[in-house]
C-alpha cells in the first residue's frame, strides 16, 4: 500500500482503509465518496472540503496543552489567544471556528479595518481582540468604539506616531481607552522561508530606543495603566525550537524591565503567530522539529525562569497561530483531467513493414525485457532513442520513425521501471526525473495553493482512491491556467508517484491536504479562475452531513466584479448573433440560450463521465 506520507503529516486527521482515504472520525467515511456524492448533484470541477471538527480538534489541543504546561510548572500566569483573521476570513469557516473557541474565551487578531470590523460584530465581548498592522486615527476611532461596546480590545502599538495617536483620540472620545500593546523587535528571528518578519529589520514593532520613547509618552499622558502586553512575531511556520527560546529569553527580560520601570499595568507577553505544522510527505526532510507540547512547556519554563530571576510576576501568555488552527480543516479536491503522454501506449505504434534496425532493436529490447536485463535494456534504449533523434536531424528517417522511437523508448523504461521498483538503483530515480507523466489536473494553482507558485511552499497531495495498488507513474501535475508556472513538478526529494488509469472509465481524484491557512484569501483570479465550490462536511456516527455549499462563481459574476457591466455583455452578444450570416433567424433563440448557460457557469472545466 502506497501510503504518501499520511503518517508523518496526517496527525491521525485522515486514515488509509479499504483502498480510500478517509477522516478519522466517527464513522470514517471515505474522501472519495464524499466528492462523488457531491459531483451526482451536478457540481463539477475542483472542490474545497472543510471539516469543522477538525477546527475544534486544533483548538482543544492548544489550550489543553498549555493548561497541562502551567500545571506542570505550576505556572502563576494565564493562557490566552486570538486567531488572526487574516489566515481565513470567509464566513463559513469563521463561524465553526468562533463556536469551538466559545468555551475558551478564544479570541480574534485584526490587522485591517476590515478585520476590525469582522471581529467587533462577530466575537463575544468577553473574547479578547487584539489590532496589530499599521493603523491611521480612523483605525484607531474604531478601536474605542469598540471598546464603548464592552469588548477587550488591545491596539498593538506599531510606531510612535501610533500611540501618539491615541493620545489624541483618547482626548477627544474620552473614555474608556483601549488596552494598548507595544509590538518590540527582537534581534532574534525565526526558521524557515518566513522568518524574514522577525529580527531587528522587521517591518514592524519598536526598538529599545523608542519603546523607551514610548514609556515616557505612556508616563506624560498618564497612560501607563493602559499598557498591558508587548508582543513580538518572529515568523510564521517555525522549523525549530530553538530559535523561539531565543527569543522568548529576550522577550522576557524586556518584560521584567518594564516592570520594574514602572510599568505595572503590563502583564501579557504575546509570542505572535509561527507554531508551525508538518506539510512533509517524506520523513527524511521534516519541516518542523518539534511538537505542540514541547512548545508549550519550553514558553512556559522559560517565562517562568526569568520572571522568577528578575523577581516580577509570571506574565500571561498569548498566542496568535492561526496556521496551526486553521490548515488541516481543509482539503482541495481536484480531479485530473487529462494524461498528457498517454499516446506512449503500444496501440499508438506505427510500426512499418521494414523498420531502421535501431527501432527494429528496441521493438525487440521492449518484447525480450525481463527483470534480470532491465537495467541493461533501459540504458540501451536511451542510447538508440538519442541516436535517432540525431538521424532525423540529418533528415534519414522520417516523423513515423520518430514517432515510433519516442513510444518504444518510454514503453521500456516504464517497464523497467515497473520491474525494479522494489530494487535501490540510484540512477531509476534520476531517469524518473526526466519522464514523469504529465497529469492535467482540473483547478488553478495560483487561485487554490499559492503559496506553491509564490514560496515554493509544498503541500501533500495524493489520489482519494487506488491505494491498494501500487502506484507506478512519476508525476507532475499541470493545472488548467494558460501559465508555464502552473505546474507541480516531480521532485526527488518528495516524489509523487501516481496510478495509470483510464479516465474514460473512471473518476481520479486528486486531494491537496493543509490548504486552510492562507491559501483561501491569497488565492489569485489569474487567468478569471475564482475560488472552487466550497462545502462543509459534518461528521456523525451514521456518515456524514453536507451543511453548507457555496458555488463557485459564475463567469458572469468573475465579469462583473472586474467591473464588466452583464447588460451590456448580453447585449452584444445578442446584437452579433442577429448579424451573423452563419445563424439562421429560427436558431437566435438556441444560440443566444446556449451563451447564457455558459456564463451561468463557472470557469473550470466540465467531465462528462
Amino acid at each position: 500500500m502506497q501510503r504518501y506520507g499520511i503518517d508523518i503529516w496526517g496527525e491521525d486527521d485522515f486514515i488509509i482503509d479499504h483502498d480510500k482515504v478517509r477522516v478519522n472520525h466517527l464513522s470514517s467515511p471515505a474522501l472519495y465518496d464524499i466528492v462523488e456524492e457531491i459531483r451526482s448533484k451536478g457540481t463539477k470541477g475542483p472542490l474545497l472540503l472543510r471539516f469543522p471538527h477538525l477546527i475544534q480538534k486544533q483548538i482543544d489541543a492548544v489550550f489543553n496543552t498549555f493548561h497541562e504546561a502551567f500545571e506542570v510548572l505550576q505556572y502563576q500566569g494565564d493562557f490566552k489567544a486570538v486567531f488572526p483573521l487574516k489566515v481565513n476570513q470567509y464566513p463559513d469557516f469563521l463561524k465553526p471556528l468562533i463556536d469551538a473557541g466559545a468555551s475558551y474565551n478564544y479570541g480574534l487578531e485584526a490587522g485591517s479595518k476590515a478585520e476590525l470590523i469582522i471581529a467587533m460584530s462577530h466575537i463575544q465581548s468577553s473574547a479578547p481582540i487584539t489590532v496589530n498592522g499599521f493603523k491611521d486615527k480612523e483605525m484607531i476611532e474604531l478601536g474605542f468604539l469598540s471598546a464603548k461596546m464592552g469588548h477587550d480590545i488591545t491596539l498593538t502599538i506599531e510606531g510612535i506616531n501610533e500611540l501618539e495617536s491615541i493620545i489624541e483620540v483618547a482626548n477627544e472620545m474620552k473614555a474608556p481607552v483601549p488596552k494598548i500593546g507595544i509590538r518590540i523587535k527582537l534581534h532574534s528571528i525565526g526558521s524557515g522561508i518566513w522568518q524574514k518578519s522577525g529580527g531587528i529589520n522587521s517591518k514592524f514593532g519598536l526598538t529599545s530606543t523608542e519603546l523607551l520613547e514610548a514609556m515616557e509618552l505612556l508616563k506624560q499622558n498618564n497612560f501607563l495603566d493602559r499598557f498591558t502586553m508587548i508582543h513580538f512575531h518572529i515568523g510564521s511556520q517555525m522549523t525549530q525550537i530553538s530559535n523561539l527560546k531565543k527569543a522568548l529569553r529576550e522577550a522576557g527580560n524586556i518584560y521584567a524591565d518594564l516592570l520594574r520601570m514602572g510599568a505595572s499595568s503590563l502583564q501579557s507577553i504575546n509570542l505572535g503567530g509561527g507554531l508551525g505544522i508538518e506539510y512533509t510527505q517524506n520523513e527524511a526532510y521534516p519541516e518542523v522539529t518539534y511538537s505542540l507540547k514541547e512548545y508549550a512547556s519550553d514558553t512556559t519554563f522559560v517565562l517562568q525562569g526569568i520572571a522568577k530571576a528578575k523577581n516580577v510576576k509570571e506574565p500571561n501568555i498569548i498566542i496568535e497561530s492561526g496556521r496551526f488552527i486553521a490548515a488541516s480543516h481543509a482539503v482541495l479536491v481536484a480531479p485530473v483531467f487529462e494524461l498528457f503522454t498517454e499516446e506512449y501506449s503500444e496501440k499508438a505504434l506505427r510500426l512499418k513493414s521494414e523498420n531502421p534496425p535501431l527501432i527494429e532493436e528496441l521493438h525487440e529490447l521492449y518484447t525480450c525485457i525481463k527483470p534480470d536485463t532491465a537495467l541493461e535494456y533501459l540504458h540501451d534504449s536511451i542510447d538508440h532513442l538519442n541516436s535517432l533523434l540525431t538521424l532525423f536531424d540529418l533528415g534519414y528517417i522520417d516523423l513515423i520513425d520518430r514517432s515510433n522511437s519516442e513510444i518504444l523508448t518510454h514503453l521500456i523504461i516504464r517497464k523497467a521501471i515497473l520491474m525494479l521498483h522494489d530494487k535501490p538503483v540510484k540512477e531509476l530515480r534520476q531517469i524518473q526525473d526526466k519522464i514523469q507523466e504529465k497529469y492535467l489536473v482540473n483547478f488553478s494553482i495560483f487561485q487554490s495553493i499559492p503559496d506553491f507558485w509564490g514560496l515554493a511552499q509544498r503541500f501533500p497531495v495524493m489520489p482519494l482512491a487506488k491505494l491498494d495498488t501500487r502506484p507506478t507513474r512519476s508525476a507532475s501535475l499541470w493545472d488548467i491556467t494558460c501559465d508555464s508556472d502552473g505546474e507541480i513538478d516531480f521532485d526527488s526529494k518528495n516524489p509523487l508517484f501516481l496510478h495509470s488509469v483510464d479516465l474514460d472509465k473512471e473518476d481520479y481524484f486528486l486531494g491537496f491536504f493543509k490548504v486552510g491557512a492562507y491559501q483561501e484569501v491569497l488565492g489569485m483570479k489569474h487567468n478569471l479562475f475564482t475560488r472552487p465550490t466550497v462545502v462543509t462536511v459534518k461528521i456523525t456516527k451514521e456518515g456524514y452531513r453536507l451543511t453548507e455549499l457555496v458555488k463557485s462563481d459564475s463567469l458572469m459574476k468573475i465579469l462583473e466584479d472586474l467591473n464588466y457591466n452583464p447588460v451590456t455583455i448580453q447585449e452584444k452578444f445578442l446584437a452579433n448573433i442577429q448579424k451573423s450570416s452563419f445563424i439562421t433567424p429560427s436558431e437566435h433563440k438556441r444560440v443566444y440560450a446556449k451563451i447564457v448557460t455558459i456564463l451561468e457557469e463557472n470557469g473550470y472545466l466540465k467531465t462528462f463521465n
